[in-house]
């Protein structure tokens, strides 16, 4: 890594007191920062501390109320992304930002060359990106409609569609949320090599340990405000968690109990494939009461035929499906009415109506039952209250029950999903990324509340790339590669490296 004291390097980015305003709520307030070349700084901050605001401003998405914003020494338009992009800013969001129905390839060219250039140059384009995934180990195929591909695979589109546009400057928001160990590691090696040729990254992520692995200095925002900078030589895991959150904050900690009968099996279990992403391959499987299974894999191997599996979205080319009590037909309503509670991987495609208010979302999967329906009719007072017990209960940041749940930061929306899947007492939980994108106290909350949900007797699957997470709070690990399934692994069992190695499809060769 370079020298990344201030008075060794350039200032290449400089933001002077800005201030963003949604109506009563202060996103920003007065926030003073700066960036060197080849620096790699970390901005950390609990859900709507005004992480994503803030780049939202620099990349010229939203308009400050109050301040400026300078690159390379000279004052950035207002509210102007074009010219983010022309001065050398790149933005990796959170979200993704792709046009579903082109390729690969004709997303990362967008914007990039006039529609009546001859070929596009696509041929030099196909070079470049082909280069670039190579030297960043994000390869994807080029020709695949993006529509086709996984949540990881666009993660890595989106990574890519920055850098081909040759940034001086990289945004990264929540980069290795779908990467595995490995990925992350050689994403991080190549920045490193980026970094001390000059580039200059802006790394937003809740995952301290990639924090104190890449970044010189670490940016705290807590309400909005800029409440603290250290350099990470400085600090450590625990003191940045306490400064996000104003408090400490203990881990919950997996207690041993003893598992009850088998509230959900799949024997020998196959379904067709989705799109490129395999279907499941001869899958057994058993959720046990008072268990929480946890399910590893690089993202599109599998988890979401799993997942549509389990919520009655498709249903068994061959094996079966047992509950204690099997329903004639297996659809969405039959896996509700079975005790099934759900968290979506991707809170806005399959989680929430964005133009819904927050009352409307909390919900959608019990509009129909009392106290919410009665002879047809809604009780909206009913349902709002519940609204306002979930936003209470898993403190969402919003301004109300009333407002449409696209204003809500992606943490807070994830907040709210977990909250109506939670509130339900479920027999069996679906936990597909329930922490994505969430702060280390909200992440410490649900942790919390899925252990509670065990020790009530509840069977959990937990599916999450974070091998951090499956390790510290499985009983029992799967790993999924290819739509195979591994073997049952106690807890401790195997290291994070050995489950590496069954992610990337070694164990299964081994094993066969």
């Amino acid at each position: 890594m370079t020298d990344t004291r201030p008075e060794a390097q350039d200032v290449v980015l400089r933001l002077n007191n800005i201030t963003k305003r949604f109506g009563a709520l202060t996103a920003n307030d007065a926030i003073s920062m700066q960036l060197h070349r080849g620096e790699v700084i970390a901005l950390l901050g609990e859900n709507g501390a005004g992480k994503t605001t803030l780049m939202n401003i620099l990349f010229g998405q939203y308009t400050a109320d109050e301040g400026t914003v300078e690159l390379f020494g000279a004052p950035l338009p207002p509210g102007n992304p074009r010219a983010a992009l022309a001065a050398g800013l790149g933005m990796v969001h959170q979200h993704f930002t792709l046009a579903d129905n082109l390729t690969v390839l004709e997303n990362i060219q967008l914007g990039t060359v006039p529609l009546w250039y001859a070929g596009l140059g696509r041929a030099r384009a196909r070079a470049k990106l082909a280069r670039l995934a190579d030297d960043f180990g994000l390869v994807v195929d080029p020709d695949a409609i993006v529509a086709t591909l996984t949540v990881g695979q666009r993660q890595r589109v989106e990574i890519l569609k920055a850098l081909y546009r040759d940034a001086r400057i990289l945004i990264l928001d929540e980069p290795t949320a779908v990467l595995t160990p490995q990925e992350s590691d050689a994403l991080f090696e190549t920045l490193r090599r980026a970094v001390a040729s000059g580039l200059s990254v802006v790394f937003i992520s809740h995952k301290l340990h990639e924090v104190m692995a890449i970044s010189s200095r670490v940016l705290v925002l807590r309400h909005g405000r800029l409440v603290g900078e250290v350099a990470t030589r400085d600090t450590d895991r625990h003191a940045l968690a306490a400064l996000m959150v104003g408090a400490e904050i203990t881990p919950p900690k997996l207690t041993p109990l003893t598992p009850g009968p088998a509230l959900l099996r799949l024997r020998d279990v196959s379904t067709r494939d989705q799109g490129t992403a395999p279907g499941l391959k001869s899958v057994t499987l058993a959720l046990r009461a008072g268990q929480i299974s946890g399910l590893a894999g690089v993202s599109g191997n599998g988890q979401s035929a799993l997942s549509d599996l389990i919520s009655g979205l498709i249903t068994p080319q061959s094996g079966g499906l047992e509950l204690p009590e099997t329903p004639p037909r297996w659809t969405p309503r039959a896996a509700v009415a079975a005790g099934i509670a759900r968290i979506p991987e991707d809170r806005h495609k399959t989680g929430t109506i964005a133009d819904f208010s927050l009352t409307e979302n909390a919900i959608l999967e019990t509009y129909a039952a009392p106290p919410y329906s009665k002879n047809g009719l809604m009780n909206w007072r009913a349902a709002e209250a519940h609204t306002r017990h979930l936003i209470d209960t898993y403190d969402v940041r919003c301004p109300g029950p009333s407002g449409p749940i696209r204003q809500l930061s992606g943490g807070n929306m994830q907040k709210l999903i977990l909250g109506r899947a939670l509130e339900l007492s479920p027999k069996i939980i679906l936990a597909n990324q329930p922490v994505r994108g969430l702060d280390i106290g909200a992440i410490t909350y649900v942790h919390g509340r899925l252990l509670a949900a065990r020790k009530a007797g509840a069977a959990v699957l937990l599916i999450s790339e974070d091998l951090d997470e499956i390790i510290g709070l499985s009983d029992v690990i799967h790993v999924i590669s290819e739509g195979r399934l591994s073997p049952e692994f106690e807890r401790g069992q195997l290291t994070a490296a050995e489950l590496g190695l069954w992610m990337a499809g070694q164990g299964f060769t081994h094993a066969a």
